[in-house]
């Protein structure tokens, strides 16, 4: 039989306000803006102190890792520090449907990116078909541990920090516009193709966008965005390390 303190405790932790989180479309921009401003100034940085070493793979990949990672590092201190936190606003969580259904989508935008991969290639010319980390090992061989650090970024660490901030952040402050789910999966592709800020990959990143981008739909949560992301970039984060350890040509 339940006590009468023991109905209000239960009613007061079942009635414990979740608040509107205070941040919305303005703090995806300055996410985005910390993302290109860090980038930009470590560039800056490297070129003025040591040009010499301006194609160097730890130069490569601090430039590389450090605004990503840097990037998701503000999305996610936005939410603790005018929301609920990333587990509530960003919807920041892995259950085992969110594992299945990413591992699905994963494994379809593998194969749509592959057949439009080869389809873009003809289109632009085999020399211009080279991704901004791709072209960071074309030129230059990388040592052992710097080519294992770049893979595990962009199979692993990169998918993460990404979602984080257009399937999480931009996500989010869309639906706090009131926008529907479908303009809002609309909408972060778009955004999320154009903000690599290759023109000439756009309409490839599009098409891999789509698939993660369901897998945030239709389950309405992170996990399973960020699983079928990592998938996706399995493939070509493995040609990255074979091209950067010499095994495999560029």
């Amino acid at each position: 039989m339940t006590t009468e303190r023991e109905a209000t405790e239960t009613t007061t932790v079942a009635e414990s306000p979740v608040r509107t989180h205070r941040w919305g479309f303005g703090a995806f921009l300055f996410v985005f803006a910390v993302f290109v401003l860090s980038a930009v100034v470590i560039g800056a940085v490297v070129s003025e102190v040591a040009p010499e070493s301006s194609n160097s793979a730890t130069v490569a990949l601090v430039g590389t890792i450090v605004p990503t990672v840097l990037a998701a590092a503000v999305a996610l201190l936005v939410t603790r520090l005018r929301g609920n936190g990333p587990r509530i606003d960003l919807r920041l969580s892995l259950q085992g449907d969110d594992l299945r259904t990413g591992l699905k989508f994963g494994v379809l935008g593998l194969v749509c990116t592959t057949l439009a991969a080869v389809v873009w290639t003809n289109v632009v010319g085999k020399e211009n078909a080279t991704s901004a980390v791709g072209a960071l090992v074309d030129n230059a061989r990388m040592p052992l541990g710097a080519a294992i650090a770049l893979f595990l970024f962009v199979w692993l660490v990169g998918p993460v920090c990404e979602e984080i901030i257009y399937r999480g952040l931009l996500w989010g402050a869309l639906e706090r516009l009131g926008w529907g789910r479908w303009a809002v999966f609309t909408l972060t592709t778009v955004i999320f193709a154009v903000s690599h800020l290759e023109p000439l990959r756009t309409s490839l990143l599009l098409v891999i966008g789509i698939p993660i981008g369901l897998a945030r739909l239709f389950t309405g949560r992170l996990g399973a965005s960020i699983v079928a992301h990592q998938v996706n970039n399995f493939l070509p984060a493995l040609a990255v390390l074979l091209v950067a350890v010499g095994v495999m040509p560029a």
